[in-house]
């Protein structure tokens, strides 16, 4: 498989500087890497990002999460591996990327708990890790982004 065209953010390299800039502040919330990255890796399981899902798992390697928690991430509510906080990340990820399921997409009480377990400065690094996920899945998916490809 070959992708159709260069990731458009490395075509329009002031894209790229921009999406740059907002993983450094997000990095910068306090949030834990492997939260965050597991936020990341479950947005892009949900919107079929292989191009994602393959850099998110290996992005959460390298930020010491277990095979374990991985391979049991799209059963995250069964499984037992995760903490409060994280379950809240993931729910509060796939309400906010599933946006168009449900006329009131991100309810109170999964905002609630949310908030229960991050600062407003932790909420914000979660949902810009949310959404920018969710904006490359969407150059992914496009241009067919194949998994294990460079962009570099």
């Amino acid at each position: 498989m070959q992708a159709r065209m260069k990731n458009p953010a490395m075509v329009l390299p002031d894209a790229m500087e921009g999406v740059q800039s907002l993983y450094k502040a997000m990095h910068k919330g306090g949030v834990p890497q492997q939260t965050l990255e597991l936020v990341h890796l479950r947005a892009s399981q949900i919107n079929g990002c292989s191009a994602c899902v393959y850099a998110g798992i290996a992005s959460s390697k390298k930020a010491g999460e277990t095979d374990e928690r991985l391979f049991q991430l799209s059963a995250w509510r069964e499984a037992p591996f995760y903490t409060d906080a994280e379950r809240a990340a993931l729910e509060l990820t796939e309400a906010a990327t599933r946006l168009a399921d449900h006329a009131d997409p991100v309810p109170d009480e999964i905002w609630q708990a949310a908030a229960d377990h991050y600062t407003e400065q932790e909420l914000a690094a979660i949902i810009l890790m949310i959404a920018t996920t969710n904006f490359f899945n969407r150059l992914n998916r496009t241009i067919q982004e194949p998994a294990g490809t460079s962009w570099g």
